[in-house]
């Protein structure tokens, strides 16, 4: 159940909620970069980041407490993402269009003037977003999957169908390897921002 080749399979099979769900992501950053009504909303996210990181950079141990910050912040969000699109996978569309927003502000607002955007992708984000966002992405999409499957489980209750059950549970026991997989992609990933990020980062400061 948890070998990466059955997991391959089974992402084929998701292939067009991946796909939908990474063009969605797409849209929000053409959005929060395009769209200037929506900055008191998209900042007042990323001041909360802000005041976090200024949290860690204060305490005793500001590796650490980044790294654990990161990991648990992007690995519970992305569970919560999965499971909860079991409510008509609303959860999932708005988490993915808000985070492409959030990352689409910061393109066109460059929190760090002193470098120039391209190295502000190439150092800041892709290092450890190239395992990041396609976890947050997978994740959202198998929670619309969720959604889409409660919708046809209401369909499946009028028309007294018993076999949708064993649809559901069965997409439900894959979702286990898929959790693992997630968090072990999400500590990877958590790791290379604190630490290979940041001196990427630190590098172009200087």
């Amino acid at each position: 159940m948890f070998s990466w080749r059955a997991m391959k399979q089974h992402f084929i099979e998701m292939r067009g909620y991946i796909a939908f769900m990474t063009i969605l992501f797409l849209a929000g950053i053409f959005v929060g970069a395009s769209n200037a009504s929506l900055e008191q909303m998209i900042s007042g996210q990323i001041a909360g980041l802000q005041e976090m990181s200024r949290q860690i950079d204060e305490s005793s141990n500001p590796g650490l407490m980044m790294f654990l910050f990161i990991f648990f912040n992007n690995a519970i969000k992305s569970l919560l993402v999965m499971y909860l699109g079991v409510f008509f996978g609303v959860v999932p569309l708005f988490f993915i269009l808000i985070n492409g927003m959030v990352l689409g502000y910061l393109f066109a607002n460059n929190p760090q003037p002193s470098i120039d955007l391209f190295t502000l992708i190439t150092r800041g984000i892709l290092p450890h977003g190239i395992i990041e966002i396609p976890a947050i992405i997978i994740a959202g999409a198998y929670g619309v999957r969720f959604g889409v499957l409660t919708f046809k489980g209401i369909g499946a209750l009028f028309r007294r169908d018993g076999r949708f059950g064993r649809v559901y549970e069965a997409f439900a026991v894959r979702t286990v390897p898929l959790m693992v997989w997630l968090t072990v992609g999400l500590l990877l990933a958590a790791v290379i921002e604190s630490t290979v990020t940041v001196w990427l980062l630190s590098t172009a400061f200087n």
